[in-house]
This record gives structure tokens, C-alpha cells and sequence, in this order.
């Protein structure tokens, strides 16, 4: 292994300090999982690894501001979230997610900010956040800027974060109604997804006045399915129109194969889990808690 820095800053500004926007081999540890496997794979050489253990416990806080939304910190491990008692009951959808997200040893380790900075096509969090409507806080040099969750990725492992930046806040506005994350895999429900799909549905007694259906997995970064949106939108909830919606998911944007399934197939998929993932988000809306 060629020999490179470790260092452990103790303040933001010392960490950001540390980053440089012209190096690609310089890289912020959160949980580290990420980064980790990368360099077992042969496919990360750093000449520096910047740890944000000691910059602040603020950096991993889980709280409900005055305005009802929920603030995590980047660093707010993922196991710490899914059992926080605030998410279990506002944001039902998120902990139910984060449940399939890895194993437990890596959910007690890997954190917010990293996980969606990692930008991995096939995580689950992003397709979530952006159907939740999540905003993220990114901070460098210059201060700090908020994005929507939806336009954080920009592609396979690429994001809008600069390298000289880090995400210290995501803030999920509270659920707006029923939802659901499905994610099907070739193989244990904590594996990576052949498709991962996010919907979160705004209702009016039986009525949908808004829908938000995000997939991953099957996309180089998580997609919103427009057509699909406006057919539900527009012809509600019966069969019928959850059908016409799947066969305007699967014509919507190209879908990526790989080693967990081809284009095809996970058309297919699509097709069939998109109403199968609004019964269930229905479903467990009407079920006592």
C-alpha cells in the first residue's frame, strides 16, 4: 500500500482546510466504508485521508427544528437515525429504508453525508431523500449553499459537491403522506438493488393531489418519473391507472443493466413494482401503529 497522511482535524474550518478542489486522491472520512472498499479494490490510492470524528458533535445531531423538519448532521450515522424516535414517528418511510440499507455493523458506522456524497447509483438514500424532498447543505470556503436532494447526483459517482466541500446538514421536510421505498434484489434484502423505487404520496382523504416517485439502482443517479407522476396525478388510484403509470415509468428514461440484472429486466421490474410500492405505502398508512 503507498504510504499516505492521516489527520485528524478538530473544528470544520481546520477539516475544510485540509481539502484540496485540485486533488482527487485527498478524500474526508466519515463512517469510512466507502473509502474503505474503494482502496481494498485497488481503485482509491490517497495521498490523504482527512477523519471528521473530532470536528463537533453538532456535525452528527438528529433533531426536529421549529419549522417540523428534521435536521441531520453529515455525520449523523445511519443506525442512529433509523432508531431515532423522532424519524420512527414522523418519518416512517426513512427508518423503514434505512433498516435494508447494508447490515448493522455498517449502518452503526457509515453516515449521512457520506453515503450520499459517495453518490454509488445503487444506494438506497438518495432515491428516499429525493422523494421526500430533502434538502442538503453543502459547506466549503466560501460558506455554504443548500440543493435539493434530487439534484445532488449528476451522475455514476458524481455529485455537485466540490471537492474542497463536505455536506454538514440534510433537512427532510416533514413526510407529506403515505410512503414507501421497495427495493428488489437478486439476493438478500440487504444487498445491493437491481431497483430501488421511492414514492411519496400527498393525499386529500382518497384523493392524490401530489406524487413523487424516484427510482435507483436501475439509473446512473436517482430519476424522477415525471409521466408516471402525472398519470397518477391525473387518473388517481384505481388499477387501471396504476398500470397506464408503470408503462409510462418503463418508457420514460433508459434504464442501466449490470451484474444485478439487464435493461430488460429490470424494466419489468419497474412495471411491477411501481404499483405494488403505492399499495404498501397505502396500506401501511392505514395501518394502526
Amino acid at each position: 500500500m503507498t504510504p499516505f497522511e492521516f489527520l485528524l482535524p478538530y473544528s470544520l474550518d481546520e477539516a475544510l482546510s485540509l481539502l484540496d478542489p485540485e486533488d482527487p486522491n485527498i478524500r474526508p472520512v466519515g463512517g469510512g466504508t466507502a473509502v474503505m472498499l474503494m482502496m481494498k479494490a485497488g481503485v482509491l490510492h490517497p495521498t490523504r485521508l482527512i477523519s471528521l470524528h473530532k470536528i463537533g458533535d453538532e456535525h452528527a445531531s438528529i433533531a426536529v427544528n421549529a419549522a417540523g423538519e428534521l435536521e441531520l448532521g453529515g455525520l449523523a450515522r445511519l443506525a442512529d437515525i433509523e432508531r431515532h424516535a423522532a424519524v420512527l414517528e414522523g418519518w416512517p418511510m426513512l427508518s423503514l429504508a434505512l433498516r435494508g440499507v447494508a447490515n448493522a455493523r455498517v449502518r452503526a458506522v457509515a453516515t449521512i453525508g457520506g453515503n450520499l456524497r459517495h453518490a454509488d447509483p445503487h444506494l438506497d438514500m438518495p432515491p428516499v431523500l429525493a422523494a421526500l424532498g430533502a434538502r442538503v447543505v453543502i459547506t466549503g470556503p466560501q460558506g455554504s449553499r443548500t440543493v435539493n436532494a434530487e439534484d445532488l447526483c449528476t451522475g455514476y459517482y458524481e455529485t455537485v459537491v466540490a471537492r474542497d466541500e463536505l455536506i454538514t446538514r440534510v433537512i427532510v421536510p416533514a413526510q407529506a403522506g403515505p410512503g414507501h421505498y421497495l427495493k428488489l434484489t437478486t439476493r438478500a434484502a440487504h444487498d445491493w438493488p437491481a431497483l430501488g423505487l421511492a414514492v411519496v404520496l400527498k393525499m386529500q382523504q382518497d384523493r392524490v393531489q401530489k406524487v413523487h416517485i424516484f427510482t435507483g439502482a436501475a439509473t446512473d443517479r436517482p430519476t424522477r418519473l415525471a409521466r408516471a407522476q402525472a398519470v397518477i396525478e391525473q387518473r388517481g388510484l384505481e388499477a387501471d391507472a396504476l398500470r397506464a403509470a408503470a408503462e409510462a415509468a418503463a418508457t420514460e428514461v433508459p434504464l442501466m443493466a449490470d451484474a444485478h440484472g439487464s435493461a430488460e429486466y429490470k424494466t419489468q421490474l419497474l412495471k411491477t413494482a411501481l404499483p405494488r410500492a403505492i399499495h404498501i405505502a397505502l396500506r401501511r398508512s392505514r395501518s394502526p401503529a
